[in-house]
């Protein structure tokens, strides 16, 4: 369960500017669909089975965080880190990965933007 609703998370991304600090927030099945989220700070954050669809992550800061089943559909992750990120399960159908940081990420299981899965 998230700490926060999605209603909640719009109103501090409002008055939060550009890089907003999510770190270890717990997001966990929130509808994220379509949000601005570029370089934002995420890293440790729990984001198990959110919905990212079309959300802008580019240069976001996702170190170490919880992506497992998350639906990355259409997200732009350019240039966003994603070293130690957990993404095992996730549809990251269509995404944008250029120049993403994803030393050490755990992607077994995950749908990679061509639609294959990753082994």
């Amino acid at each position: 369960m998230a700490e926060i609703t999605r209603v909640e998370l719009i109103l501090a991304l409002i008055g939060a500017g550009e890089r907003p600090r999510l770190a270890g927030v717990d997001l966990s099945g929130l509808n994220l669909t379509g949000l601005r989220l570029s370089g934002a700070h995420l890293e440790y954050a729990i984001l198990t089975g959110a919905n990212l669809t079309a959300a802008n992550l580019a240069e976001a800061d996702l170190r170490n965080a919880d992506l497992a089943g998350a639906n990355l559909t259409y997200a732009d992750l350019q240039e966003a880190d994603l070293t130690g990120a957990n993404l095992k399960g996730a549809n990251l159908t269509h995404a944008n990965l250029s120049r993403t940081k994803m030393t050490g990420t755990t992607m077994t299981g995950a749908t990679m933007p061509d639609g294959t899965k990753h082994e």
